[in-house]
């Protein structure tokens, strides 16, 4: 059976066990994670990429109560028994929010990121951040990258973990949204809200920023990361540890475009092909293609 019919299955028992109409679900995104809409039940579907995500999704929900009781803007799950675990896809339920008006903007994911690190800390019970762990996990069973860039990127990876943990943190470790940037803001009726908390952890602030500051690789400008800093009261920009984090996270997004090349996606390979060879050629200038 094809990956799409498999998520497609996943998402009929599901809903059929959560008690919404599959049928008129709506595709709304399909990357890391597929994200249905069940418009007649105003509830937002997302099934993890792969097997053994089921303690993320559990922290995901947890955390996401706790932040709702401290109406933190962030968004909420369904009163529905989650998460489900469907022929090892994490299956969770979410209440679907309406977009209201244009994209938020830098500023507005810079002042979300000070006040989730602002909070008390959550009682709930956080893993540590491993960078790269589904990466290097998911490398020896691919074969959409040919082994001499396989092997590159490991090497690459395993270089970059021995620097990152040499590191000092000047903003210290503490909970963490973990995928924090701006594709993972929705704009409200009532505000702009972080969703997406399925990499939530313990580890470094400065996670948490460094996946602005990489998006360079997206044309994000410097006024623009001017008006991140600003909000978020701390710019990254002179710290030293930066170009790691941010060439960490030039890896992390590898994952998703491997995931979804081998489900046949062409986009998303050459997407992934284009991405490793600037990588292997040191290109910082080159621009890349949003997922």
């Amino acid at each position: 059976m094809r990956a799409t019919a498999v998520i497609d299955e996943v998402l009929r028992q599901a809903c059929d066990r959560a008690g919404l109409a599959s049928d008129s679900a709506q595709l709304i995104h399909r990357h890391a994670t597929t994200v249905y809409l069940i418009p007649a039940d105003a509830i937002v579907v997302r099934i993890s990429d792969a097997p053994g995500r089921l303690g993320q999704a559990r922290t995901a929900v947890e955390l996401t109560r706790w932040l709702g009781e401290l109406h933190f803007p962030a968004v909420q799950p369904a009163s529905i028994e989650q998460p489900l675990e469907i022929s090892g896809h994490a299956v969770t339920f979410w209440a679907y929010h309406p977009q209201a008006g244009t994209r938020p903007g830098i500023a507005d994911l810079g002042r979300l990121l000070r006040r989730l690190h602002d909070l008390p800390p959550p009682p709930v019970a956080l893993p540590e951040f491993r960078p790269l762990a589904h990466l290097l996990a998911r490398l020896p069973n691919t074969d959409v990258i040919h082994p001499p860039e396989r092997r590159w990127i490991t090497d690459e990876a395993h270089r970059l973990l021995g620097c990152y943990a040499g590191l000092d943190f000047p903003l210290g470790h503490g909970h963490i949204h973990g995928d924090a940037y701006l594709g993972n803001t929705l704009n409200t009726a009532d505000g702009t809200v972080l969703a997406d908390w399925d990499d939530a952890a313990r580890g470094p602030r400065e996670l948490d920023l460094a996946s602005t500051y990489q998006g360079v690789r997206y044309g994000q400008t410097p006024e623009e990361l001017d008006a991140f800093a600003h909000a978020y009261g701390q710019d990254l920009r002179g710290w030293p540890g930066l170009p790691i984090l941010c060439s960490i996270r030039d890896l992390h997004t590898l994952g998703s475009f491997i995931h979804r090349a081998a489900a046949g996606d062409s986009a998303a390979h050459a997407e992934l092909t284009r991405r490793v060879r600037s990588l292997r050629d040191r290109d910082d200038r080159a621009r890349w293609v949003s997922g």
